[in-house]
């Protein structure tokens, strides 16, 4: 437990003074009892009653002591559920994805575990789909209709090349599309000669004005929204990945990354051709931890199954320091009305 005023915990010195100040009248009224005995005052001493005079003022002291620490503002580490109402699902439809190093293959696993994940989270959590290939594009925007969801995550076509930062930055389009982010003009072409790649990008166009000025924030401290990025390759086109993670940490975005497929890799016969498919491992660790998330590497679909569930659970249900202070309070007040109705109770006054 942590408390968000700890300097009025000094207040808590207050306690110790009040215990020796009651046991000194206690004592004084001992001493003036045996000097001027009564009938009442041997009543009130008997072994049956003796306990009750301390019960009202023990209480008052533990109600005291609540309300102290209700001052400092006490806050505890509680699983709760995420202020997180947006996720985007980024996945590569990249043509390796049919590779059959994960049975059936990729493509058939990571929709079924996507579709898992889609039918685990709660209703009031909004889901949309990214899709990228050479090019990334929004196949469903954030809904929490699953029925739509699971017939987008069916809808998923393969295509050439592998842009994996055009996906995280088609996610960050979806999430915010009043910041002027410009997919276009951040898009890198490339030119084929002999065989060879080149890069000969044309001018640069203007980039679109925010509906708003942009602030950088923390990294990883928007809880409103996250993106989990799925791929089983590298990026052979489009912008950059930690250009585009660069992006997402200064709005806060985590950007969970799940590399899917072998070490090793696989071969995958594309037009007749036999080509050997790697994931980028280092550089989505990077873009992991720019963006203050986590990595992930799954070899066969039950690994990424699971993977998806661990992700419903870091990103739906997160611990996280909440303030207690109304608990404190409640039982505070509670305990020092219970002191005072007792003390009216049976001996007709406060104290």
């Amino acid at each position: 437990m942590k408390f968000i005023w700890p300097e009025l915990l000094w207040f808590l010195l207050l306690v110790p003074l009040l215990v020796a100040a009651y046991v000194y009248v206690l004592r004084r009224k001992r001493r003036e009892a045996l000097r001027y005995p009564s009938l009442a005052m041997v009543r009130a001493g008997s072994p049956q009653r003796a306990w009750r005079r301390h019960v009202p003022p023990a209480l008052f002291l533990l109600g005291l002591l609540g309300a102290l620490l209700a001052a400092a503002r006490p806050s505890a580490l509680i699983t709760l559920p995420s202020h997180q109402k947006v996720i985007i699902l980024a996945i590569d439809v990249s043509l390796s994805m049919r590779a059959t190093d994960v049975v059936p293959n990729r493509i058939a696993a990571a929709q079924a575990a996507a579709k898992s994940f889609i039918a685990d989270v709660p209703g009031d959590v909004r889901i949309g789909i990214v899709s990228f290939a050479g090019t990334a594009a929004l196949v469903q925007s954030p809904t929490s209709n699953k029925e739509d969801l699971i017939a987008a995550v069916d809808r998923l076509q393969l295509d050439r090349q592998t842009a994996i930062g055009s996906g995280i930055v088609m996610s960050l389009i979806t999430l915010f599309p009043d910041h002027g982010i410009d997919l276009e003009s951040m898009v890198l072409p490339y030119y084929r000669y002999g065989g060879r790649s080149a890069f000969n990008p044309p001018p640069k166009p203007p980039a679109k004005k925010p509906d708003k000025p942009f602030v950088a924030v923390e990294p990883g401290s928007n809880q409103n929204a996250a993106i989990i990025l799925l791929t089983d390759g590298r990026r052979t086109t489009g912008p950059h990945p930690i250009d585009a993670a660069r992006l997402a940490a200064e709005r806060g975005i985590k950007v969970y990354t799940v590399g899917f497929g072998t070490p090793q890799g696989a071969q995958v016969s594309i037009e007749g051709y036999s080509i050997y498919m790697a994931f980028d491992e280092e550089t989505l660790r990077a873009i992991a931890e720019f963006t203050r998330a986590e990595y992930f590497h799954a070899s066969t679909g039950e690994q990424l199954r699971k993977i998806y569930e661990s992700l419903s659970s870091k990103i739906i249900l997160q611990r996280e320091h909440t303030e207690i202070t109304f608990l404190f309070a409640a039982v505070s007040s509670l305990l020092l009305l219970l002191s005072g109705g007792l003390s009216l109770l049976w001996f007709n006054r406060t104290f």
